[in-house]
């Protein structure tokens, strides 16, 4: 009696967790009805319309630039386009917010299925146990008959097959969950980006509006004003062209010069030029902190501080990085004991040895130097020139993702230029967010030159 109980008792519980198997729970998170889908959609293809349409007035006024009404015709449809950017970024972000508490839901749902199933299993797997224990021949010799037996062994193998299909299914749900979950992230990850796209946009608005109010303010009769004014934002395009823009381990060049070359590396690789020289910003600052070295033994990678003669053990990797420095040398003409490099950073414990204003280390130097040379059309790229390391900067940062734009895009990429492996951690964010912070600055002076 005992041994059929315990069967009927694993019968239930494998019914019990057929539940499991089969159930879908309704979603009961709030989402978008269908009509609100359609009128949002309706919404945001007008404002795409109203954004072509401001597009093509500053387009077809660039030609009346430099003249007071139509500086004032381009302000104005700048503005506008911009705020249907905006009302179009809110749109998206109300669909994604609805789908990510949907989202939410589905992944706690999930999540409990797992855990029912789990606990299934569980019941499940002590049961057997004490059959897997019994003597099968015991059982056997307590039948009354040998058909009783053969039912029992019947309902036996048919918990194991429903056992295995409940392993099977607890596994497609913990793959489902993964899944979930990393569309959740992709959706969050949207949500950042159009937040930073509204934010961006309203600093535009804010200052074109200032630009807007005083221009309004000359009458047609004042045309001498005006010309004040058009005198007073040359000049300040000039002192931005002009302005020297640092450079690690390199001589700085006019930010004109700069831009240029960031331009001709966005035409290769489609990285936004305000997001390059953002991070050659960031790793100047870092390397007024960080110091210049000597390499002074080729076998170990010893070597001195440039300015201190302090002496350093791990300038550089003798066996990765020595062996494409000291040949990088021969090409360019220079001599490896005397040509900067970055210092190690004792808190990161491990090799200095990074290069120019890109600071690539000699090894990664040697993987990007002939795709730099194709787009450069220098046979040796110099990781110490301003064009090649701002084109193989360019072309790294595409191999990371930052093509596809967008700030979280952008800042990934820039966590894993700093950290590598361990973008994901403080250090690798906080240089991701600071390169963000520049990039929105130089956007704006480049925007400035692109209306002056």
């Amino acid at each position: 009696m005992f041994r059929k109980a315990v069967i009927a008792f694993l019968l239930f519980i494998v019914a019990c967790a057929s539940v499991f198997i089969v159930s879908e729970h309704k979603i009961l998170a709030q989402d978008l009805t269908s009509e609100e889908r359609a009128a949002l959609q309706t919404q945001y293809d007008e404002l795409q319309k109203e954004i072509a349409v401001q597009q093509r007035i500053i387009k077809d006024t660039q030609a009346k630039k430099n003249t007071l009404q139509g500086d004032v015709t381009v302000l104005n449809a700048q503005i506008k386009a911009a705020q249907a950017q905006i009302d179009a970024k809110n749109i998206t972000i109300k669909q994604l917010s609805a789908q990510i508490a949907k989202k939410n839901v589905v992944i706690v749902q999930l999540s409990n299925r797992i855990a029912r199933g789990k606990e299934s299993l569980a019941s499940i797997l002590r049961q057997e146990n004490e059959i897997d224990h019994s003597s099968i021949i015991a059982i056997a010799l307590s039948n009354e008959n040998l058909s009783s037996f053969f039912v029992d062994i019947d309902a036996f193998v048919s918990i194991k097959t429903d056992l295995q299909a409940l392993f099977a299914d607890i596994r497609d749900v913990k793959a489902q969950t993964e899944s979930e979950k990393a569309d959740l992230a992709l959706k969050q990850n949207q949500t950042a980006d159009a937040k930073y796209v509204v934010e961006t946009k309203k600093k535009q608005i804010s200052s074109d509006k200032t630009q807007k109010q005083q221009l309004l303010a000359i009458t047609a009769n004042q045309e001498v004003e005006y010309k004040k004014v058009l005198a007073e934002r040359q000049a300040k395009a000039a002192a931005i062209r002009a302005t020297l823009f640092p450079l690690r381990d390199a001589a700085p060049i006019q930010f004109a010069d700069a831009l240029k070359y960031a331009k001709e590396a966005q035409a290769k690789t489609g990285i936004r030029p305000a997001f390059l020289l953002a991070v050659l910003t960031q790793e100047s600052n870092l390397g007024a902190n960080v110091g210049q070295c000597y390499l002074t033994n080729n076998s170990t990678g010893a070597g001195v501080g440039k300015n201190t003669d302090a002496a350093f053990t791990k300038v550089m990797s003798p066996t990765r990085d020595v062996p494409p420095f000291i040949d990088l040398g021969l090409r360019l003409g220079f001599d490896p004991h005397r040509q900067t490099v970055s210092c190690p950073i004792a808190s990161a414990g491990g090799w200095g040895g990074a290069m120019g204003p890109a600071q690539f280390i000699p090894s990664t130097w040697q993987i990007y130097e002939a795709r730099t040379a194709r787009v450069t059309g220098n046979a040796v790229p110099n990781p110490w020139a301003a064009e090649d390391a701002i084109v193989a900067m360019s072309l790294y940062f595409n191999d990371l993702g930052a093509d596809a734009g967008g700030y979280t895009a952008e800042r990934r990429a820039a966590a894993k230029y700093y950290a590598g492996g361990a973008w994901a951690g403080s250090s690798g964010q906080s240089y991701g967010r600071s390169v963000l912070a520049l990039a929105e600055s130089i956007q704006g002076n480049i925007d400035f030159l692109a209306n002056n």
